[in-house]
């Protein structure tokens, strides 16, 4: 099957929403000092779900109401939002946001293997395993592409929220946590623009791109996340990690095939 080409405007809103879910990884990081991995999952999918609810029907869409549709919903939203969510959020509990990022960026390719990237070796196969759920949901998703995208991305979060709310309450407890700036702030980047704001982008470029395209943006998370997690949590990447980032680039570059066509057309 061949893969479309994206235009400006497909690539724009590619590495947009590649900033935003790299900024997830640095939100959960501080949720984390507060609240348990299946508490934060909870707070990034409840509140996104209501915005984006309220938007659906600010917009004059509706919610379906037909059961096979919400079957497609729960399977996207346990797929690419509740399982890999909360693997990722386990597995940062165990190693830094910025390998976190790397290592999800194996969804395309699923080939970067665990031995000698160093510590936390659990942490690491969570991410891996969460990179996997992502592959699985891109395309899976092709089912909701003639969904507009407010209403497919509200489905779907809302949908998760179902989900992620039981597992929350049985796992931790989602309301007690301490109310200070820092844990709200990263509760509403986290909600508002690392998912609402994401999932609309995301459901937009499924449509208009397909899913091959659209699973690029995990080669393009990991300096976003690398960037902020040096920034502001005080990390520091090893030089594997910045390996396992050219890597990805280079893996970049083969997926999408245009710099290796290019240097043949000139032969």
């Amino acid at each position: 099957m061949a893969v479309r080409q994206m235009g400006a405007t497909e690539w724009l809103l590619l590495i947009t929403l590649s900033v935003l879910w790299g900024g997830s990884f640095f939100f959960v990081e501080v949720l984390l000092d507060a609240l348990d991995p299946a508490s934060v999952v909870f707070w990034r999918v409840g509140p996104a779900a209501v915005a984006l609810v309220v938007l659906v029907y600010a917009t004059g869409h509706r919610l379906p109401g037909d059961w096979p549709t919400w079957r497609a919903f729960a399977v996207m939203g346990a797929l690419n939002n509740v399982a890999p969510f909360t693997l990722i959020a386990w597995g940062q509990t165990e190693i830094e946001s910025g390998l976190a990022a790397i290592l999800n960026a194996t969804t395309p390719l699923f080939t970067v293997a665990l031995a000698g990237i160093g510590a936390g070796v659990l942490g690491q196969a969570a991410i891996l395993a969460a990179a996997l759920c992502y592959a699985c949901a891109g395309l899976y998703g092709r089912r909701l592409s003639g969904l507009p995208a407010p209403v497919a991305a509200a489905g779907m979060v809302s949908a998760s929220a179902a989900l992620a709310l039981p597992i929350a309450l049985a796992t931790g407890a989602p309301l007690a946590f301490d109310p200070s700036l820092a844990t709200w702030g990263a509760v509403a980047g986290l909600a508002l623009l690392s998912t609402a704001l994401a999932y609309l982008i995301y459901f937009r470029v499924l449509a208009a791109a397909g899913a091959t395209n659209l699973l690029l943006v995990t080669f393009l998370i990991p300096p976003s996340a690398l960037a902020l997690g040096v920034a502001f949590l005080g990390e520091r990447p090893t030089l594997g990690a910045y390996a396992g980032m050219a890597l990805i680039f280079v893996g970049l570059a083969a997926v999408d095939g245009r710099l290796f066509r290019a240097p043949r057309r000139a032969l």
